[in-house]
């Protein structure tokens, strides 16, 4: 689907509506798809803060497993069970305010469409769905309801992040133009063993590989770290072991204000993530939760005939449980952030648009991997509207004006 004359892949934001709800109230919710980053990452943070007048109410879950079913009632023993999300919508919908949607990717587009036809805001979790089409038809359906939609991008919740996030709104290093991403993984990330735990190892359900399922967290930095949006991509990817999903997946991504290369593997000998980040006068880099500052105090020549410079080195740490997939102590701050677009009627935000325009690119992305590396550009409709240099966000989440959540 391409866009129309005039048209921009993402119309302008609905940042003001009717459907403001009294965020002191707690929020009345229910999940669809009760498997590992439900169960461990996002239920846990929940089941905290229920009660007495907090933040949330899991009302409802539905999953497909009986097992998962089980275990969801004996962490939530007063929520009602479903066997799928079309039977919950149909005795629940009145009585929820939102959907939290944790299902292998290749559903979420069915049931956010589901939710938000019944009146209900949509936290999804990443990717958007598995096919740019879809995702655009998600944003625009929120539009026309006037309910929230808003994407799990857990990584920018990470303390280190929020760390190199401090650093650049300090403007020691200037202007990033350069950025290296690594994410490696020694395996698939695994699903419960009550059902098809190796999911991510089927297209039909995943929609693809470690780019599926970790390029979102990798574009939606980038964007961040170089204040802009891409112009385009080049991507190879590879395969091993007779898997229709992809182990290994690289891609440079040119942006108006720089370069970001990107390596994602599933095949590593270590479970890392490293980063760099570039600038005329200095440089961070990051591996897990250690963040190195390196800034140029004297150039090229300066301090001696033929030096490549001198530069002032700090290190900090800031612990943030990168070993744990569920990512459970980000969610919190996460979840915040929802209410905050909840407050502010904010129904199709940065986010919803950022996640959108990340699953553009892993699809555009596999397309280049298959035509060997092609330069593709991004469509002119997704130019005009997102590549315009972005105001850096601020430390702290958005939404400081409602309750937080802890």
């Amino acid at each position: 689907m391409q866009p129309g004359p005039g048209e921009k892949w993402f119309p302008n934001v609905q940042s003001r509506g009717s459907n403001r709800r009294n965020m002191k109230q707690p929020l009345r919710g229910a999940i669809v798809g009760y498997g590992f980053i439900a169960g461990q990452g996002h239920a846990p943070t929940y089941a905290k803060h229920m009660g007495n007048g907090r933040a949330v109410e899991i009302t409802a879950i539905a999953d497909i497993c009986g097992a998962r079913r089980q275990a969801a009632h004996e962490m939530f023993p007063l929520a009602r069970v479903f066997q799928d999300h079309a039977s919950l919508l149909a005795a629940e919908a009145g009585k929820l305010d939102f959907l939290d949607i944790a299902t292998p990717p290749a559903h979420h587009a069915e049931i956010a469409h589901a939710a938000l036809e019944r009146g209900l805001h949509v936290l999804c979790e990443k990717p958007m769905a598995t096919t740019a089409e879809d995702a655009r038809a998600m944003l625009q359906h929120a539009r026309e309801v006037r309910r929230v939609i808003f994407p799990c991008h857990n990584y920018k919740h990470a303390p280190v992040v929020k760390v190199v996030r401090s650093i650049l709104n300090e403007e020691v290093i200037g202007p990033v133009h350069q950025v290296t991403m690594q994410t490696f993984r020694n395996t698939h990330a695994k699903g419960v063993k009550e059902w098809r735990p190796d999911w991510r190892r089927e297209r039909v359900l995943s929609g693809g590989g470690i780019a599926m399922d970790h390029g979102s967290h990798t574009f939606y930095l980038a964007f961040d770290w170089m204040a802009a949006y891409p112009t385009a991509i080049t991507a190879h990817a590879s395969t091993a072991d007779g898997h229709d999903t992809e182990d290994v997946f690289g891609c440079t991504l040119t942006f108006p204000t720089g370069v970001v290369s990107a390596h994602l593997s599933w095949t590593a000998g270590v479970r890392k993530v490293m980063y760099t980040l570039h600038g005329k006068k200095g440089a961070i880099r990051v591996e897990d939760e250690d963040v190195e500052l390196a800034v140029l105090e004297a150039g090229p020549g300066v301090v001696a005939p033929g030096s490549p410079g001198k530069w002032r080195f700090e290190h900090r740490v800031a612990p943030s449980a990168w070993m744990d997939a569920s990512h459970e102590g980000w969610f919190s701050s996460l979840f915040d952030e929802f209410r905050g677009a909840l407050a502010r009627s904010e129904y199709v935000g940065r986010d919803a648009m950022e996640a959108c325009l990340c699953v553009e690119l892993i699809e555009r992305g596999y397309r280049s991997a298959a035509e060997g590396s092609r330069v593709l550009d991004l469509p002119d409709g997704t130019i005009d509207r997102m590549a315009r240099p972005r105001a850096p966000r601020p430390l702290e989440a958005p939404g400081r004006e409602v309750e937080d959540l802890v």
